[in-house]
């Protein structure tokens, strides 16, 4: 399974052990539409809040260096809908930086 393949799964499975596995000591998520930068506990504390929900989750491309994937993400806390492409860089074998695009969705 590639790391992507585990990311997702990991995220719909509510896995904070695997989503630890997964994310690099240093990880960060570049959250553009915030202008805020998320650590690897703040990722971990919101997929685990259960806040969000993920569907025709696809990967795009991937290879030992990045991963490219879209899904439609759903905040419960909001009823937000939007079509999300993320770009992940690898290092160690484990996703190191992340930032992602947004697009809002009829909900």
């Amino acid at each position: 399974m590639s790391i992507l393949e585990k990311w997702s799964k990991a995220i719909d499975d509510r896995d904070l052990e695997a989503m630890d596995e997964l994310l690099h000591d240093d990880y960060e998520f570049m959250l553009h539409s915030a202008g805020k930068v998320l650590s690897k506990q703040d990722v971990i504390d919101w997929v685990a809040s259960d806040d969000i929900v993920t569907s025709n989750n696809r990967i795009l491309y991937e290879n030992d260096e990045i991963g490219v994937n879209h899904a439609v993400v759903t905040f419960k806390s909001d009823g937000n809908v939007q079509g999300v492409l993320a770009f992940l860089k690898f290092k160690d074998g484990k996703i190191w930086r992340q930032e992602t695009g947004a697009s809002n969705l009829p909900k």
